[in-house]
């Protein structure tokens, strides 16, 4: 039985992944506002009616419509009727979060929830936070013909991916118009009397005046309302559900999965999870149970280029004895082919228990920029899933010319010089710290 407020799919059909790759690629395409809109609001209702609330009753899914509250841990009612079951599941999901300016709430901003709804291309958009949705989203209305600022209280954009990355994002939004502000903290918000505009203040720089502002600051797990206490569902210091590598939470047939847990809020991370926790709930109580694999989950930005990284960072893999192989893009011969070369690949390796670096050792994580890097990614994001031998991608043939021979030509680096580069240890660095120079192709 499934409880669901509002229709099935969710932010990802509605406000997030859906509308948002269908706008990234209808600038690209050059298409005009008007035009884009219509395309995101057909797309949308194209994918949800393969789940709405028919699809899932003929595939023999009990659906209620309403919003759950726990009345104990067995329990479950909606709006006044109950629900008793032995393997309840938490998937309420996230919500956009509103960072404490003073005076951005009152100032009706645009968040993921509202932003497909304008009728109308903002003449200038303003973007708070300079991450993944704020990125994208920068991009897609540059494409439009919308004067775009880019805030990013951090000192590059992307923060949570490597530093590197940071750095070509820029360099691509502001070659495209984009105006980016790293390093700048928004102190107050809200919108002109004369002509209503809405408005931020920026310490140190003063006040900017646009048309709209976007949020993009980072989600909030949405578990208001649902009583979790009563069923000893424990929450953490960010108000998502706390639970363990089994999805499980600290209440006895309870498990929860997706943004609310607070963890890798991807859709194919949450739909991830939804197994783990289906195979314990239904599984044998003897015998190892299923876990989520949070490094072994690869995640994509879509911006053009595209930032794909799975399991270790750099610094992650310094303390693991991690070596780097590192290709520029401008080195490979598709990217050169396609006057395509902003980005690179980023591969990082670690010994073996007992036999060390043997064969290239194992791969830990992978960072990569490319047209094509969220195609990408999956070939290294297997190797890690089979723990396979890094040598193994330096030794499978790859088609010529292809994106995916960047992976190849990468792996080689690990075993002897290839273009002037070989593999170096990784350094712990943040990031307020210079890279370290990557070896520049020999004379």
């Amino acid at each position: 039985m499934l409880v669901q407020d509002g229709p099935p799919g969710g932010d990802c059909t509605f406000t997030g992944c859906v509308p948002s790759k269908t706008l990234l690629a209808a600038g690209a395409r050059g298409d005009t506002f008007a035009d884009a809109l219509r395309t995101v609001h057909a797309t949308i209702a194209r994918i949800a009616a393969t789940e709405d609330v028919d699809t899932l009753r003929r595939e023999g899914m009990e659906v209620v419509a309403g919003r759950g509250a726990f009345v104990d841990g067995s329990t479950i009612s909606v709006d006044g009727s109950r629900f008793r079951s032995p393997r309840i599941v938490i998937a309420t999901g996230s919500r956009p979060a509103l960072p404490p300016v003073e005076g951005l709430a009152d100032s009706s901003p645009l968040t993921s929830e509202s932003l497909f709804d304008l009728t109308e291309r903002p003449e200038h958009l303003v973007v708070l936070g300079g991450g993944p949705i704020g990125c994208e989203m920068a991009q897609a209305f540059i494409r439009l013909g919308t004067k775009v600022t880019v805030v990013e209280r951090e000192d590059r954009l992307l923060p949570r991916d490597e530093p590197e990355v940071g750095e070509v994002v820029r360099t691509v939004l502001e070659r495209q118009g984009v105006d980016v502000r790293t390093g700048a903290e928004v102190t107050l918000a809200g919108r002109r009397s004369s002509s209503g505009r809405p408005v931020v203040h920026l310490d140190g720089t003063g006040p900017i005046e646009a048309d709209e502002v976007l949020v993009a600051a980072g989600r909030t797990p949405v578990t208001l309302g649902l009583e979790v206490d009563r069923a000893g569902v424990r929450l953490d210091h960010r108000g998502a559900v706390a639970v363990d590598a089994t999805m499980a939470t600290s209440a006895p047939g309870v498990w929860a999965v997706g943004d609310v847990t607070g963890r890798m809020q991807f859709t194919h991370a949450a739909g991830r999870m939804a197994m783990v926790a289906t195979a314990n709930a239904f599984g044998r109580k003897i015998g190892p149970r299923q876990r989520f694999e949070e490094p072994l989950i690869p995640w994509v930005t879509f911006t053009d280029p595209e930032v794909a990284h799975v399991g270790m960072t750099e610094s992650d893999a310094a303390d693991h004895g991690g070596r780097v192989a590192w290709l520029q893009l401008d080195e490979v011969d598709r990217a050169l082919t396609s006057g395509q070369t902003d980005g690179f690949v980023k591969l990082i390796a670690g010994p073996r228990r007992l036999i060390g670096n043997v064969g290239g050792g194992r791969l830990l994580g992978a960072t990569i920029v490319a047209p094509r890097a969220g195609e990408m990614i999956h070939e290294v994001a297997l190797a890690m899933r089979t723990n396979m031998f890094t040598g193994r991608l330096a030794q499978t043939v790859h088609a010529y010319p292809t994106w995916s021979m960047a992976i190849q030509e990468a792996a080689a680096q690990f075993f002897f010089e290839h273009k002037g580069r070989s593999s170096r240890p990784a350094v712990a660095r943040n990031s307020t710290t210079r890279r370290p120079s990557h070896p520049v192709r020999s004379s």
